[in-house]
């Protein structure tokens, strides 16, 4: 157990005196001249970076040099500074840590070792970038100038020329043009005069005299916009037209606002060649792992670069326009609510529309009835002798009122248009027939008045009734000729019904007329039953 214990402790002091998370990514050598200014830069971000240099635990940084940031500033170089310096940066728990490495190497030449090879054809054009932005940054007020192998560039007896990104190209290049290039940043700090130094070498490769080199052409972009979300990753793509070979002196880089991609720890390029049939074309994707605001409407540039040929796409990024959506949201929703209206509307409105759509097309046309049918409806009601009857009177009374004599409706009321004499049963079954509807009046069960009706004569009325409604509801279940309007006058119990009025007041449904009470107001009788009359008509032809 003792030995157990051992370890358990040793491995709790591990856990406790470092952080759980450790990875550590060399960033590689860099070349200094003794006297020069050198800035060397964190790539692991702005904030809450601390440097410190190998073999020095806790004695800080030497004399000279200086932190700013993720800059660390050698003011100016001394011999002293040779050696490895670590960026590090830990998360806000504190248990990750990323440390970055770097070499420093000094000597006391003028100019230093070079840091890069560039490879050109005898004969071709080349551009030697400068690469010293953080440099710029720290002033904009700066001289350019370069010098091969320590001395002035000068071709045809003439200094070669500088753009403003500090690069120097050099075309027809000849065997004389191969060596070590080195551009010098002069500039000013803190009230003090400094010079940069930073080197390329190149090299002129014979027997290409012969070659052939095709005119390089930008397919994508060209003055482009790509449309992002901030916060976001996204993928920037550049693809030319190189020729029908592969060249392996072809380069293609990206730059950010004149500065190169490498001074962004977003930025991630790679490039690679793809045949297209018997043409080949050379694509680079530039992945940004975080949007941020800075990289809209700032311009990006994908260069590519031959012996022969020099071409740039060009490309923007552009925050997604919001109010685009904002604006299609809105009319959707819109849309939606104005359909659900326009349906709530017509569903509670349906009776109204018909009716205003009959109105007007009767205008224009004239309505012609079916073959056969003399009458709008045939109107079935029992009645007895006496006149007092609720059924009876809204049969022979309200309902001709408002039908024919307001609507023009034209109704066989029987009871009215009968004539004595006739065979009941055969009379019946040919006005049915000669009808569009079936309007069967219900009425509750009434008590007898004392007027003199026999119980006989009652019997014969409702077996007339019967029979009525027996021809109609068989014509309207088998053939569905004429249509039956099932009125209620009151309270009705179903279960005096016939089977075939229970079964069609199940399925359609009846319309209910009530009786106004004796003290309501005329407004009161004329609104009671307004959609009874309104839903009457819709159902009449």
């Amino acid at each position: 157990y003792s030995f157990l214990s051992l370890i358990i402790i040793f491995t709790l002091i591990l856990n406790i005196s470092s952080p759980s998370h450790i990875r550590n990514t060399p960033t590689g050598t860099y070349h200094v001249s003794v006297g020069h200014l050198f800035v060397l830069k964190c790539r692991l971000g702005h904030a809450n970076v601390s440097w410190s240099r190998e073999g020095t635990q806790n004695q800080g940084l030497p004399a000279g040099v200086e932190a700013r940031g993720n800059l660390l500033l050698f003011q100016p170089v001394h011999v002293s500074h040779n050696g490895s310096y670590t960026c590090e940066k830990r998360n806000s728990l504190g248990d990750f840590k990323l440390k970055m490495t770097s070499s420093v190497l000094v000597s006391r030449e003028t100019c230093p070792e070079p840091l890069e090879t560039k490879l050109i054809s005898l004969g071709g054009r080349v551009g030697l970038p400068c690469k010293m932005k953080e440099i710029f940054r720290l002033n904009n007020s700066r001289s350019v100038r370069w010098v091969k192998d320590c001395h002035p560039v000068e071709r045809e007896g003439k200094a070669a020329s500088v753009t403003e990104t500090g690069s120097v190209f050099l075309a027809e290049a000849s065997e004389e043009d191969a060596g070590k290039y080195t551009c010098l940043v002069d500039v000013m700090l803190d009230g003090k005069s400094y010079t940069a130094a930073r080197s390329i070498q190149l090299l002129i490769k014979n027997g290409t005299q012969d070659a052939v080199f095709t005119k390089l052409q930008v397919l994508y972009p060209q003055k482009d916009v790509v449309i992002v979300e901030p916060g976001t990753r996204a993928e920037l793509t550049c693809l030319a037209h190189v020729g029908v070979s592969e060249d392996s002196e072809l380069s293609m880089y990206w730059t950010f606002n004149a500065d190169h991609i490498d001074d962004y720890m977003e930025f991630n390029a790679s490039w690679r060649f793809v045949q297209n049939r018997r043409q080949v074309n050379s694509e680079s994707t530039l992945s940004i792992s975080k949007v941020r605001r800075e990289f809209l409407n700032v311009p990006f540039r994908c260069h590519v670069v031959s012996p022969a040929d020099r071409k740039i796409g060009l490309l923007y990024l552009q925050e997604a326009d919001r109010s685009v959506l904002l604006i299609t949201v809105t009319l959707c929703l819109s849309a939606s609510l104005i359909s659900l209206a326009l349906a709530a509307a017509f569903l509670f409105c349906k009776p109204d529309f018909v009716l205003a759509y009959r109105n007007l097309s009767g205008i224009f046309t004239k309505p012609e009835a079916p073959d056969g049918k003399l009458y709008d409806a045939y109107v079935s009601y029992l009645h007895p002798s006496s006149g007092s009857s609720e059924a009876a009177a809204f049969a022979l009374q309200i309902l001709p009122e408002k039908l024919e004599t307001r609507h023009g409706y034209s109704l066989y009321i029987r009871g009215r248009d009968d004539s004595a004499g006739e065979a009941v049963h055969d009379v019946i079954a040919t006005k049915v027939r000669q009808c569009q509807r079936v309007i069967v009046i219900m009425s509750a069960k009434e008590e007898g008045t004392g007027d003199g009706n026999t119980e006989a004569e009652l019997l014969r009325d409702q077996s007339q009734l019967l029979y009525e409604q027996s021809i109609s509801l068989y014509d309207t279940l088998r053939l569905n000729d004429p249509k039956v309007i099932l009125v209620e006058i009151g309270a009705v119990d179903d279960s005096g019904l016939p089977e075939s009025l229970r079964y069609l007041k199940r399925k359609q449904g009846s319309l209910i007329w009530r009786k106004s009470s004796p003290g309501a107001s005329s407004l009161s009788k004329r609104y009671r039953n307004r959609n009874f009359w309104r839903d009457l008509r819709c159902y009449m032809p």
